[in-house]
């Protein structure tokens, strides 16, 4: 007698593939699980379908939903009126949503274009302030993407599109800024160092006097500790005369100086530091000095003077300074292409 051949019931149709666990969803969105799983219980926005009636798992459809409650409370809708809102705007809903996406201040989406959706949650969080959800979802990219990915494909996209929103909004969005930017420079912060690799003299990280935007340095200066490079961060906007007193006492390998802006870029104290020699007479050594950011423009350098392009070319350059290994591009070679991250 041929076995038995189960005959699955009529309500048990299997699942889209693309159906994601809440975990998933949750990083998506910008939002923590227990947040999901609140408004499920209040709101009844939960998904349609559970995975052997426990597990929930998420459609297209389901997600959909979700980022329009996103997008409305954002606005500063009520968690209750974006959820029946979401709702209505389902197949089969009254549209009512239309009338309730008109909102004082128009839209707060960031103008992110095309990203990862690890970067779209994080912008989320931050527009929606959710202090929480922002450092957590910087700690899952610096986890499970590393430092380097992370900084190139997810913080930097969203910090420099809340920085466009800002430019574009007058005064609205500096605390979305804020917010994010000090998340940001914490968790690159509690990166644990790599221990030492090279008994070298340390690479000295420091911003151009009066410059205050920090991060992409505070990005290099982890990718470097995680790398077992010694370093020596100073951090924004260090006077001229405590940098140059920093170089004669520490003998750095190399002097990484960061300007964003052209207002903050001081050639001539770039010129001074490149030619500060440091040691005992007789055995007078000298630095390399590293221009970083877009302040300083894309013209030649000087004399012991070379210009960094971006996270990832940067660290290559200065592990090869530290270990004395050859330039791969060959002597009289052009530097790099400005990188779109960081640089």
């Amino acid at each position: 007698m041929p076995p038995r051949v189960p005959v699955p019931a009529a309500d048990s149709a299997p699942l889209p593939a693309a159906a994601l666990s809440t975990g998933a969803v949750a990083r998506r969105l910008g939002v923590s699980p227990t947040t999901l799983r609140s408004w499920e219980r209040r709101y009844a926005i939960g998904p349609d379908r559970r995975e052997d009636g426990r597990h929930r798992r998420w459609t297209p459809a389901d997600i959909a939903r979700l980022e329009l409650m996103c997008r409305l409370t954002a606005q500063g809708v009520p968690p209750s009126a974006a959820a029946r809102a979401a709702l209505d705007a389902a197949p089969g809903g009254s549209g009512a949503a239309r009338a309730a996406t008109v909102t004082p201040g128009g839209s707060t989406a960031l103008p992110l274009g095309e990203v990862r959706a690890e970067c779209r949650g994080l912008a989320r969080a931050a527009v929606r302030l959710d202090a929480q959800a922002v450092e957590r979802l910087l700690d899952t990219a610096l986890a499970e993407l590393g430092l380097v990915v992370a900084w190139e494909e997810v913080i930097a996209p969203t910090l420099h599109a809340v920085g466009r929103k800002w430019a574009s909004a007058g005064e609205r969005y500096v605390e979305v800024e804020h917010l994010l930017s000090w998340h940001v420079s914490g968790a690159l912060r509690s990166r644990r160092p790599a221990p030492r690799r090279y008994e070298a003299p340390p690479v000295l990280l420091a911003c151009a006097p009066d410059e205050q935007h920090s991060l992409p340095i505070e990005a290099l200066t982890a990718a470097l500790g995680e790398r077992g490079l010694p370093t020596l961060m100073f951090g924004p906007a260090l006077p001229a005369g405590a940098l140059r007193e920093a170089v004669r006492r520490t003998g750095p390998r190399a002097a990484v100086l960061w300007s964003q802006s052209a207002a903050t870029a001081d050639r001539a104290l770039a010129r001074a530091v490149a030619g500060i020699e440091w040691g005992p007479h007789g055995a007078r050594g000298h630095s390399a000095l590293l221009l970083a950011g877009p302040g300083w423009g894309a013209g030649t350098t000087g004399p012991r003077t070379e210009r960094l392009f971006g996270l990832r070319s940067g660290l290559a350059v200065i592990e090869r300074l530290v270990t004395g290994a050859p330039d791969p591009r060959g002597r009289g070679a052009a530097p790099a292409a400005p990188g779109a991250c960081g640089s």
